[in-house]
């Protein structure tokens, strides 16, 4: 296990791309532009009436002012009268400032005035409201329909991925990516999207408001933005990197946990709890301190941002009051702006809170967006030829294969297998035994020759047409969570009846256990097989074989866990099942390839030796080295 031995094997460490990968994550919302458009709309809207609010209270504000300050003067004298009359009394500051105030001498508060700008505020505000719900329900329905289609994305590309991907990665580790790292980007666009678009019209509309009122207050106001974007961007770049190793850090570590928990029985029996749990810990802290740094370089962002904020709020205030002393704005104004100055600092306040958030959805996204660029397996021939008769006649010509360019493993090997045939394959470790099926079943490509399947190279097939032939049984069983029922019909290509079910299952030798079971063949197991031993799984597995009822039929091991007596059973059922039927069985056991039809004997890729059982053994060869050292008892157990 790689989590107790070696360094892992991690996703390529390149640099975090964030003007791109954002770029890219935006593009996937073309599919909804007019959902998009709509509740770009709706917060247009909404935006409009939230900046008329200020200006429409501070209207309200100068009424109020207007009716106290005109109900202390004299009925009947002008504005201009009154001011006039203040300067000559020696009150030239008041003066000033009544002048930019419109009252009437004698009048107080217009209630009914006043009363109506509440209600229109009141209106403007709740409509305001209003939109921002449309707007919000729209963007939810833009952000799941779209990350629905990136987890669709997501899935279909593993599912076209070669064999080689997932041989290179911990299962662990591409599980994070496509479920850890795609809720990562719905949790992040859902909390930042809708309210980042919000954010920056507020800016707009505010600032245009602002300028209206007084384009000295606002280039006031605006001196603290310059210091805030360099704030923003240089904490931005120190946190980016950070993001990026809290999730691979996080897929590390999800790997290691699959990992050891799949294989807790193992880890168990060898005793190596100890160096799991240290394994873990280093994981651990590795994800803790990736996590601890990006959170709080990106979380001193915020209180940067509220020391701006009020900065700019004093500077208003002082300057404002002082255009109001002036008599050049009214006190209505001067509250408005300040209202304004609040709302221009809470949105960018808002959009530097949100830098954490969108950057670790960025750095998901960076991750999905590899995954998705993978190298995948090529393309299936379309329309894809298909043999006229299904016999199962298999011809390997020149066939050359190799995992790595410089680390040649099959060369110029060349084989001819007949309808019906069983074929046994044996050989040392690394033989090649296993990657001549793979190379069969085409999860790996040949580099050099071809083969082909009735005389139809298998490059020319689509991988479905060629796999629906082919029944294969592994050394490593896999199951679902299901009923038993339910795992053998899965390989049936179309739905089967109970009675088809039970039927491979007695084939399999698997009737009887199942029967003895509390359900039966209801009885639902786990992925792990719970409840089952390992033959049983075995035996499930190979029942499923059957019931798919192939062309060809590959057995790789597929008997290594059950007893002696069971395998001679199946091994019955496996001469009915292969009449008429080509068969390739890799096995060591002598039970197994005893009385095929031909057995080929490998070495470092090439077929040094084939024939039958005891034409093999009379050679003296490498069969009869193998027969020696390996199936001697065997044969003793059997007999």
């Amino acid at each position: 296990m790689a989590g107790l031995g070696g360094p892992m094997m991690g996703p390529d460490s390149r640099s975090m791309d964030f003007k791109n990968s954002g770029k890219r994550l935006l593009a996937q919302f073309r599919p909804e532009r007019t959902t998009m458009y709509a509740m770009l709309a709706a917060v247009v809207i909404s935006v409009a009436l939230s900046v008329l609010g200020p200006k429409i209270l501070g209207h309200a504000t100068d009424l109020v002012f207007a009716g106290i300050v005109g109900r202390d003067m004299p009925a009947g004298e002008s504005k201009a009268d009154a001011i006039e009359r203040l300067r000559e009394h020696g009150d030239g500051g008041m003066a000033d400032m009544l002048s930019g105030l419109d009252f009437t001498p004698g009048e107080g508060i217009d209630f009914g005035a006043v009363g109506s700008v509440l209600l229109f505020a009141t209106v403007a505000f709740l409509a305001a409201g209003l939109m921002m719900a449309v707007a919000t329900r729209l963007s939810n329905r833009a952000i799941n329909r779209t990350v629905f289609r990136l987890r669709g994305d997501v899935q279909a590309k593993l599912s076209r991925l070669p064999l080689s991907y997932f041989d290179k990665r911990q299962r662990g580790e591409v599980l994070s990516r496509a479920t850890n790292d795609i809720d990562n980007i719905n949790q992040t666009l859902g909390q930042t999207m809708g309210q980042l678009i919000n954010s920056l019209l507020t800016i707009v509309g505010v600032l245009a408001m602002m300028f209206w009122i007084s384009p000295l207050l606002a280039l006031v106001a605006l001196v603290t933005v310059p210091l805030s974007f360099v704030v923003a961007t240089k904490v931005g770049k120190r946190s980016q990197p950070q993001f990026v190793q809290q999730w691979k850090s996080t897929g590390a570590m999800n790997a290691h946990v699959e990992e050891m928990y799949t294989g807790h029985t193992l880890v168990k029996v060898f005793g190596r709890q100890e160096e799991s749990a240290k394994a873990f810990a280093e994981h651990n802290d590795a994800l803790y301190e990736a996590s601890f740094k990006a959170q709080f370089n990106s979380g001193i962002m915020q209180p940067l941002m509220f020391f701006m904020s009020n900065l700019n709020y004093v500077l208003v205030a002082v300057v404002g009051g002082l255009r109001v002393a002036s008599g050049s704005l009214s006190i209505g104004d001067v509250q408005a702006f300040i209202q304004y100055s609040r709302q221009f600092s809470m949105p960018l306040t808002q959009v530097a809170s949100m830098a954490n958030l969108i950057q670790s959805g960025v750095a998901s996204a960076e991750r999905i967006f590899e995954l998705l660029d993978a190298e995948e397996q090529d393309a299936d021939p379309v329309p894809g030829e298909r043999p006229a008769d299904q016999l199962g006649r298999v011809e390997m010509e020149h066939v050359s294969f190799r995992y790595e360019k410089d680390k040649p493993l099959i060369e110029d090997l060349s084989l001819v297998v007949d309808p019906g045939h069983t074929v046994a394959i044996v050989g040392p470790t690394g033989a090649g035994k296993t990657t001549l099926v793979n190379l069969l079943m085409r999860f790996y490509e040949v580099t050099g020759g071809r083969i082909t399947l009735d005389g139809v190279d298998v490059a020319r097939m689509s991988r479905d047409e060629l796999r629906g032939g082919i029944g294969m049984v592994l050394q490593d069983t896999w199951l679902f969570g299901g009923t038993i029922a339910e795992n053998i019909a899965y390989g049936a290509a179309k739905d089967v009846s109970r009675a088809q079910v039970e039927e491979a299952a007695r084939a399999a030798h698997a009737d009887r256990f199942i029967r003895t079971l509390p359900e039966g063949y209801d009885t639902v197991i786990d992925d792990e097989g719970t409840g089952v031993s390992a033959g049983e799984k075995q035996l499930i597995t190979i029942a499923r074989a059957f019931l798919s009822d192939p062309v060809i039929l590959v057995l790789d091991e597929a008997t290594s866990s059950v007893d002696t007596r069971t395998e001679v059973l199946i091994q019955k059922a496996m001469a009915r099942l292969a009449h008429g039927r080509t068969s390739f069985v890799i096995a060591h056991r002598l039970s197994t390839i005893r009385d095929a039809d031909t057995i080929l004997v490998m070495e470092d890729g090439a077929i040094v030796e084939q024939g039958t059982h005891d034409a093999l053994l009379a050679a003296e060869g490498a069969y009869a080295r193998l027969y020696a050292a390996q199936f001697a008892q065997a044969v003793a157990e059997v007999d």
